[in-house]
């Protein structure tokens, strides 16, 4: 069924929905067994499997690369049904997707084409940039240092979101001058070792625990000669998070509507003979689903946005496009964080005690939504919408975490 014929809305361009065929059967044999790996813990190694087979992981790349050269309105509709279906699964996949951004706006043409071809050839990649130990703000405890056998990776790095799945991990370290650098680590390389230790209550087979790297060899072709992220990086990261919710809105406004159209068990006080027609009970599922649609809608207007940042030509025009998109998706977190947050909540209002029962799995959608939504605190991005409107400041353009 098309996004349309889903009353989802039009689809982000002419050629989405022969694009999205390619995936839709994936995504549905993803979904099945989203439940069962939520209750017993199953990480999501054979569901990438399917989607590196099928090419998601090659959205971005062109063409003649072996791609499919999809925009970005096309990958975050795919991400939004990808998110429908689990919500761990998106958020396993960010990292490699920014990292392609990152490959295919980067200047060095050496770098560039050598990570193209790793891409096309189906590597995956992961991230390694928090650190939870006394790091300051913008600086990094690991270290990539130069010893008489070579470049030797020595640290330790926390919410490696999608490492645990990859081939490589793209980390910031510094250096011997206390300078940050880019830095590709091989996932299996001697010395790297990845824990899934995340335990949090939310997302929680997305792999984001901690990588620890021991003397770990690293060739000076895997270090990024920039340290500059493509432009519109921050956005973009923010963006894939509020695709992952927009997917959890869809996921459980269907979910709730089939319970709605199945149940047969009906209160005394209730307004009809079945539950499917009770007006009180449609009016919760239709909020259910109104707050998925806006949340959707809201995430492919500002898709639009960063794809005019990518489209745009010229330093000042570029930069000026980088700013509007940031605003916008600073916008956007808040509308739809509330909506689904709410929509995840509102969902048992239409359904009896038994929807409760841990084996129904639809405590799920506020778990994995109230985890995503902790990602970047949507009141700083309030406080960055606010000063724009008022005093026309830009939102930053990159964000940092550590100590004081």
């Amino acid at each position: 069924m098309t996004q349309v014929q889903s009353a989802w809305g039009a689809a982000p361009s002419p050629q989405y929905e022969a694009l999205a065929a390619r995936f839709r059967p994936v995504f549905e044999r993803i979904r099945a067994g989203a439940v069962e790996r939520d209750l017993q813990r199953h990480l999501p190694h054979e569901e990438l499997h399917w989607l590196r087979e099928a090419g998601f992981t090659k959205l971005r790349l062109p063409q003649e690369l072996g791609g499919l050269g999809a925009t970005l309105p096309e990958l975050f509709g795919l991400l939004i049904e990808l998110g429908a279906a689990d919500s761990n699964v998106v958020n396993a996949v960010r990292a490699h997707q920014g990292f392609t951004e990152d490959v295919l706006n980067a200047a060095d043409p050496a770098w560039r084409q050598r990570w193209l071809a790793r891409v096309a050839a189906g590597d995956l990649v992961g991230s390694g940039f928090s650190e939870a130990g006394d790091a300051k703000v913008g600086s990094f405890s690991t270290r990539l240092r130069q010893t008489p056998e070579g470049l030797r990776l020595e640290g330790e790095k926390f919410y490696t979101t999608g490492s645990l799945f990859g081939d490589w991990i793209n980390t910031a370290v510094a250096n011997d001058r206390e300078e940050s650098i880019l830095v590709l680590v091989p996932r299996r390389g001697a010395g790297v070792e990845v824990l899934d230790d995340w335990d949090g209550f939310g997302q929680a087979l997305t792999g984001s625990g901690t990588a620890r790297f021991r003397a770990v060899a690293i060739e000076p072709e895997w270090v990024n000669p920039s340290l500059e992220r493509f432009s519109y990086s921050t956005g973009y990261y923010q963006l894939v998070h509020l695709a992952t919710l927009a997917g959890i809105g869809r996921a459980l406004a269907d979910d709730v509507a089939q319970r709605v159209r199945e149940r047969q068990r009906i209160y005394s006080h209730g307004n009809a003979s079945r539950v499917s027609d009770d007006p009180q009970i449609l009016q919760v599922v239709g909020r259910v689903r109104s707050a998925a649609y806006g949340a959707g809608a809201i995430v492919l207007q500002a898709a639009a946005a960063l794809q005019r940042v990518y489209d745009a030509t010229g330093a000042e025009a570029k930069a000026q496009a980088t700013v509007l998109a940031n605003v916008e998706v600073d916008q956007s977190v808040s509308v739809v964080t509330q909506l689904v947050l709410d929509a995840s909540t509102e969902l048992f209002d239409a359904l009896g005690a038994s929807a409760a029962r841990r084996t129904e799995g639809l405590d799920r959608y506020w778990r994995n939504a109230r985890t995503i939504s902790s990602h970047n605190p949507r009141v700083y991005r309030e406080r960055a919408v606010g000063s724009y409107a008022v005093k026309g400041e830009a939102p930053p353009a990159f964000y940092r975490i550590g100590a004081a």
